[in-house]
């Protein structure tokens, strides 16, 4: 069975991203069958990537033929001692070998290529003279994959009759020959295609453009006595024109479309399939053959497919569609997904008989949303997706049948269907030189401009001296508006012509925002702390809030919405970084991803009222889960908890410059276990919290009994705080003095609390205290705790003596009596 390719059979699928580079192979003698190209191949490829065709490759076709010649096979004789075999005997020209083929289309007379023994292919291979099966064989007949000219390896080459034996195979075929591989802009879906080529090269270099021949006699009934075409939806087909051909003959297609469409990245599937194909890449239109006597009733119908539908594609998929999907019907089923690819129930196969063949032109948007709903992407939705020439449907159909008649026979029907409800208008746009001079830098005069424009084929019409009228052709959806027109000067004038300039720019006499000053340091030192940075979504669910366990007069329910969400799942702004970060976290456990360390800089939004911009807030929230260190030969393995969070957060803070880190109790912070959290202080300013997930948040995100710590910090208020300079402090002249302090305190009371005491009574002399023991165990009453102190006194004038230090030790011991209630511990 011979599939038709019309729709992506034969293509490899392009990627799902809508907004990537195409590249697109084209030989160079293709394009010279359009243009007259006079300069080197490399010369061509400078000038095409200086006009906005990037040649990503240059490959020439022909190279290592060198030993390859024109054979004649005089007799062909049954092999001896193999089935499969012939032997051949064949005039090189200069003398007759035997030559051993298995190829089924040897035959006398045939003129083929023959390599002699000694002779290199142009993979480098050497072919020897062998003994095959008991006789001798003197060179190897090829097919042409073995040259390298198509993946044919059906049977050895066949050439033209009438050939001189030992000519060399160079001279008979077209070479030199070059291959183009030319990345194509989404904007320029005109590219796409040889004559669209051949038409920038014209341009640049002042040739005539040639179009293909679309010349062939009608001799068969008339197409509307034969079919119709009813389209249901003009939005999504604007034009659909049809023709149909008849008593065609399915076959091999000739050497010459197989070379091309080999060389372009697609697969010969049969001449009529071939024919789409070739059209495509010819002149940028997919076209679409379907097996007319398996249409039923004989017609076309263009309409939306009804949600849950199902249709099968060329490549045996049934697909379930939505009503995003455009169909190409017959009088009572589906039998294409337009513009994507066609379907198994009227494909060309290898007894079609007539044949109807589609050119259309399909709304690019509908053809997006239809190829991205059903994951498939073709080399046809590529093309109308970003726009195809909607004036040049008819003439991609006629070329089309000429070739197929040309190919295969048959009688082509008088006149062709063009259903064609809504004509293009080209848009006018006024061209105004001064100003387009003035955006390029350059001062090209009115008349070169409008030999640009009309190089273009762009229909122009002088306003006045300065100004100009012009008209896009059809197949130039990328022109819109007057800066389109103006890079069209400058492709033509030559980017290379254009003088470099450098911008006036006046400095600013405002500084940067203050926040850019330490976002990079913040990056730095969290890298440094072993975290890892994530961009999340600034738009979420307004669930989010319910996750955080937020009050219903918190200020986290004050989320802006939307007015046009994706989903229901980003329909608001968020109002706190942590839901993010918490999906993160659920994403790497779900993949065995457990030990994380993560950080995001971005900004949160709290909706004001009377006010339609939302206040935008700066935070920096991270989150810390796993282990904090694996078993190894010399420790065993600890999951992080709190003070491993803590310590991260000071470690940030003191190297940011913040002096006086505090962290108190907190009690019902959104997010935050109520019993293991904290909120930070610097300089008595509340600057971020700290703590264990809340429980309900650990089981809404399936983490199950994961220990999850978070800190947020609010960088707005932690600005301030931070000192414009940051200044040495000299190293102690004078020694310090160090006591430790043992106490008996309640268990509710906190460590911070009693710091304080010891920091202010202190005063100057003191250097610095921190907690080095506690202690809750059975020798203490229960409602008790023992916390030990470590003082550092120190003076920067003088050396401290003992007297001094105790009388400013007892007063610190009978502070921490008054403000706390504790006491010294004894033994």
């Amino acid at each position: 069975m011979i599939r038709d390719a019309g729709r992506g059979e034969s293509f490899v699928q392009l990627p799902s991203s809508h907004s990537v580079k195409a590249h697109m192979k084209v030989s160079l003698n293709w394009i010279r069958e359009y243009v007259d190209v006079e300069m080197p191949p490399d010369e061509l490829g400078h000038l095409l990537t200086m006009t906005g065709l990037e040649v990503e490759g240059l490959e020439a076709v022909g190279e290592g033929l060198d030993d390859i010649i024109v054979a004649r096979i005089l007799k062909v004789d049954p092999h001896p001692n193999a089935d499969s075999m012939s032997l051949c005997r064949v005039d090189t020209g200069k003398e007759t070998v035997q030559v051993v083929c298995g190829a089924p289309n040897v035959q006398e007379g045939a003129m083929s290529a023959l390599v002699l023994p000694g002779g290199r292919l142009a993979d480098g291979t050497v072919i020897q003279e062998a003994r095959i099966r008991g006789e001798v064989s003197t060179g190897m007949l090829l097919a042409e994959d073995e040259i390298g000219l198509t993946d044919d390896h059906t049977g050895i080459m066949i050439l033209a009759p009438g050939l001189t034996p030992g000519a060399s195979l160079l001279s008979v075929l077209p070479f030199p020959d070059w291959v183009f591989d030319l990345g194509i802009t989404p904007n320029r879906p005109d590219c796409a295609s040889v004559t669209g080529v051949a038409r920038e090269i014209a341009a640049v270099t002042g040739k005539g453009l040639r179009m293909p021949e679309v010349a062939f006699e009608e001799t068969g009934p008339s197409v509307e006595d034969l079919t119709s075409v009813t389209i249901l939806d003009p939005d999504g087909c604007p034009r659909y024109a049809a023709g149909v051909i008849q008593r065609v003959k399915p076959g091999v297609s000739p050497f010459w479309i197989r070379y091309r469409l080999h060389h372009s990245g697609v697969r010969s599937i049969s001449n009529l399939v071939d024919v789409t194909n070739y059209v495509m890449l010819e002149l940028g239109q997919p076209l679409h053959a379907f097996d007319y006597n398996r249409l039923r009733e004989n017609r076309i119908e263009v309409r939306r497919a009804v949600d849950g539908e199902t249709f099968t594609t060329l490549d045996g998929e049934t697909r379930e569609l939505n009503g995003e999907t455009l169909l190409i019907c017959d009088g009572e089923r589906p039998v294409a997904l337009a513009g994507i690819m066609g379907g198994l129930n009227s494909e060309i196969f290898a007894g079609t008989e007539n044949v109807l063949l589609e050119s259309a032109f399909f709304d690019p948007l509908t053809i997006r949303r239809g190829s991205k709903h059903l994951g498939l992407s073709t080399e046809a939705s590529y093309r109308f997706e970003r726009g195809a020439d909607i004036g040049g449907t008819t003439f991609a159909l006629r070329r089309a049948l000429a070739l197929m008649s040309r190919l295969a026979g048959g009688r082509i029907a008088r006149g062709v269907i063009d259903n064609y409800p809504r004509p293009f208008t080209p848009p006018v746009i006024r061209f105004r030189r001064e100003r387009a001079n003035r955006l390029l830098g350059t001062s090209i005069s009115k008349d070169d401009i409008k030999g640009y424009f009309e190089a273009l084929e762009m229909e122009v019409r002088e306003i006045n001296e300065s100004e100009l009228e012009v008209r896009p052709p059809s197949f130039r959806v990328d022109i819109k508006r007057e800066v389109d027109l103006a890079e069209e000067v400058a492709r033509l004038y030559g980017f290379d012509n254009i003088p470099v300039t450098y911008p006036n720019i006046r400095p600013s006499e405002e500084g940067d925002a203050p926040e850019t000053l330490i976002r990079d340091r913040i990056r730095a030192i969290m890298t440094g702390l072993g975290f890892s940075e994530i961009i999340t979504y600034s738009f979420i669910s307004a669930d989010s809030a319910d996750l955080l366990g937020a009050d219903k007069d918190s200020v986290l329910r004050l989320f802006t919405r939307l007015m046009n969400p994706l989903s229901v799942e980003q329909s608001v702004l968020r109002t706190s970084l942590i839901p993010g970060l918490m999906a993160a976290v659920r994403t790497n456990m779900l993949h065995d991803s457990r030990d994380l360390r993560l950080f995001e800089w971005g900004k949160v939004f709290m909706r004001k009222e009377g006010d339609v911009q939302p206040l935008e807030k700066i935070c920096l929230s991270a989150v810390m889960t796993g282990l904090c260190q694996e078993k190894t030969w010399y420790q065993d393995e600890r999951p992080c908890d709190f003070y491993d969070m803590k310590g991260s957060v000071e470690a940030l803070l003191k190297a940011l410059g913040l002096g006086q880190i505090r962290f108190c109790r907190g009690r019902g912070i959104p997010g935050f276990d109520r019993e293991i959290s904290a909120e930070i202080y610097s300089s008595d300013t509340l600057i971020g919290q700290i703590g264990k997930a809340f429980h309900g948040m650990i089981e809404a995100c399936d983490l199950k009994d994961e220990g999850v710590y978070l800190f947020e910090l609010h960088v707005e208020a932690i600005l301030p705080l931070l000192e414009a300079t940051r200044q040495f402090i000299p190293f102690p002249r004078f020694p310090a003095v160090f006591r430790d302090i043992s106490l008996l305190v309640k268990r509710e009371v906190e460590s911070t609390e009693i710091i304080d005491a010891i920091k202010k009574e202190g005063g100057a002399l003191l250097e610095s205290v921190r907690v080095f023991d506690l202690y809750e165990g059975e020798s203490l009453d229960p409602s008790e705790k023992a916390l030990a102190f470590r003082v550092c006194y120190r003076s920067p004038h003088e050396t401290l003596e003992g007297e001094k230090i105790n009388r400013l030790h007892e007063s610190i011991i009978r502070r921490i009596r008054e403000e706390t209630g504790g006491r010294l511990r004894e033994g």
